[in-house]
């Protein structure tokens, strides 16, 4: 059994360090994460501790990924480590989604992420990455992954994810009498009118976003 008794005082903060992020960001730090967090003059020291850590027990790693590294559950403790799954959501990456301009689809599975619950106001069903600027008065910047709950419906107002004419964009629902339009929320972009021509679908509901460093 392993113990955090065999552990340095600098393996145990690295060991926190791993604990914390993977908790609060869904992924291990990189080794050059770990080297600027540490104060380590290169990653070669991070990756000596990192194998030292594996060697104790406490990790495993998959040297085939940039972030392989996996917490191992230690038999005879409280089990943090399942105590922070059951807090986390595991969700799929499915591309991207235009914050401009739609956007041909691009749903082929990008890898998962595992997020705190509390992330979001309402429990997505996946995450779609940001492609542009037309969503930043709502806060929505490029490159932040939005999580999406799946449905066809959605009320006047809602930010939602469309498909048009085949191709998926993020706006802002807006329903009048006779016309449905897709608002931006930057001035540089023109509302989007859709017609009765066009082959319009609402495929989900806007939950929250997550910002990756």
């Amino acid at each position: 059994m392993c113990s955090m008794s065999i552990l340095s005082p600098r393996r145990t903060a690295i060991l926190e360090f791993l604990r914390e992020r993977i908790a609060r960001q869904g992924q291990p730090p990189s080794l050059a994460e770990i080297a600027e967090a540490f104060g380590f003059a290169s990653r070669s020291v991070a990756r000596k501790h990192i194998l030292a850590l594996t060697e104790a027990g406490f990790i495993e790693v998959n040297p085939h990924q940039a972030r392989g590294i996996r917490l191992v559950e230690q038999p005879g403790e409280p089990s943090r480590a399942r105590d922070i799954r059951a807090e986390l959501l595991e969700l799929p990456i499915l591309g991207r989604v235009a914050a401009g301009a739609p956007i041909g689809p691009d749903l082929d599975l990008h890898g998962h992420l595992a997020l705190d619950r509390s992330t979001f106001s309402r429990q997505p069903d996946y995450l779609l990455r940001v492609q542009g600027d037309s969503m930043i008065e709502d806060g929505i910047l490029d490159g932040d992954l939005v999580g999406v709950q799946r449905s066809e419906s959605a009320l006047n107002g809602q930010i939602v994810v469309a498909r048009l004419d085949g191709e998926v964009t993020i706006k802002r629902l807006e329903r009048g009498d006779s016309r449905v339009r897709l608002m931006p929320r930057n001035p540089a972009y023109a509302p989007i009118e859709v017609r009765r021509d066009q082959d319009f679908a609402i495929e989900g509901v806007f939950c929250g976003l997550v910002r990756q460093a």
